[in-house]
């Protein structure tokens, strides 16, 4: 009986791991499907900012300035949809970017589009 239910409990163990296993895969394949648009803009040389520009931006204003070369204009939910951020975060991000002269930005109604100024 004893080796059974040791038996038993390394199945229940080994069950939960392949399910927590699972979700992380889920998670990253999620996380996959949602730069798949980027990662076309950049391959397809369509990047409005030019690499040297990108790569002097910390990590995530790059991010957010990737996301809005792929998007072209875009509001602050748009650009936290692609780049799965909170809303608050990319318009702060997306007006950081209009500071240093990155990104221009306009209203339209009562959304606020952000661009790259050609």
């Amino acid at each position: 009986m004893g080796d059974e239910d040791a038996l038993i409990d390394l199945l229940k163990k080994i069950n939960e791991n392949l399910e927590e296993l699972g979700k992380k895969l889920d998670r990253i394949i999620e996380i996959q499907e949602s730069s798949k648009p980027i990662a076309k803009a950049i391959t397809s040389g369509e990047m409005p900012l030019d690499v040297d520009t990108l790569l002097s931006l910390p990590d995530h204003l790059r991010k957010t300035a990737m996301a809005i070369c792929a998007l072209g204009e875009a509001t602050a939910a748009q650009v936290a949809a692609e780049t799965s951020r909170a809303r608050a975060a990319e318009s702060d991000y997306l007006n950081q970017l209009v500071s240093l002269g990155l990104l221009k930005k306009k209203r339209k109604g009562r959304d606020v589009y952000f661009y790259i100024e050609k």
